[in-house]
């Protein structure tokens, strides 16, 4: 399987009359993914954690939209099998794996996979981020590449552009900092300049300003690694790009 990093959106995607269309021809040019590992922007815990292992409500981490994107409902199988390979896989004397099963997907998750696998009938596991350090997100990729081989899509959910506070401020249209860094981000993938991607607070344009925080950025980096050590990085490909509301959402396939 490929690994994948996506911009997510917010609930209000499913209301695009381009965005998910997108992401459904993505998924339907892949092969069938057994069981599918997600990486969200939007769950950080240390040491790493496991959650959804069983099916549990979905977390509505959003505040202030319409009642109807709470009562979405993405009732994805429980993937155990898989949450006990990632145990094996990722811990270690020092680093042990944490077990929050009753934490459901969040946002990060559900709101791209319920345009990509509809039916929800492929088992989904939520690992959280443990760091945003991007050359120790690189390394939790590698641990987890070997779930490739056995069929299991990994997929980093973030946003190539977030500032969301800058954003209101920005008027109309797509503002300067994120068309630039989106740019930038393009040229360094195609370039498969890795080292500069890893140090993109400092070497993108705005960079600061696309991603005043990194956590939309850092699943890249998971994706990355797992591509990496299946010797696969150089073979990737932007699937989706352009912009939603001002934010890039170009989408990365790796493998």
């Amino acid at each position: 399987m490929p690994a994948l990093y996506l911009s997510h959106g917010a609930p209000p995607l499913a209301d695009d009359p381009v965005w998910p269309g997108q992401l459904a021809a993505w998924s339907a040019g892949l092969p069938r993914p057994k069981a599918i590992l997600v990486v969200s922007a939007h769950w950080e815990e240390a040491p790493l954690a496991l959650g959804a292992v069983q099916t549990v409500p979905l977390v509505y981490d959003f505040w202030g939209f319409p009642e109807r994107y709470y009562r979405v409902r993405y009732a994805a199988p429980g993937a155990p099998g898989l949450a006990e390979s990632v145990r094996t896989l990722v811990s270690a004397p020092g680093t042990p794996v944490q077990d929050i099963s009753h934490r459901g997907l969040d946002h990060g998750a559900y709101v791209p996979l319920a345009e990509m696998y509809p039916a929800a009938d492929v088992p989904v596991l939520q690992i959280s981020m443990p760091t945003l350090d991007p050359v120790r997100l690189m390394d939790v990729g590698r641990k987890l590449a070997p779930l490739r081989d056995e069929g299991v899509l990994i997929i980093g959910s973030g946003f190539f552009t977030h500032n969301l506070a800058a954003l209101r401020s920005a008027g109309r249209g797509v503002p300067d900092w994120s068309s630039e860094f989106d740019d930038w981000g393009r040229r360094a993938l195609a370039d498969r300049d890795w080292d500069a991607l890893l140090d993109f607070l400092n070497k993108a344009p705005a960079g600061r300003y696309a991603h005043p925080r990194t956590e939309h950025f850092a699943p890249l980096f998971v994706a990355m690694g797992a591509a990496e050590a299946s010797g696969e990085l150089d073979a990737q490909k932007s699937v989706i790009d352009g912009f939603w509301m001002g934010l890039a959402k170009r989408s990365v396939q790796f493998g």
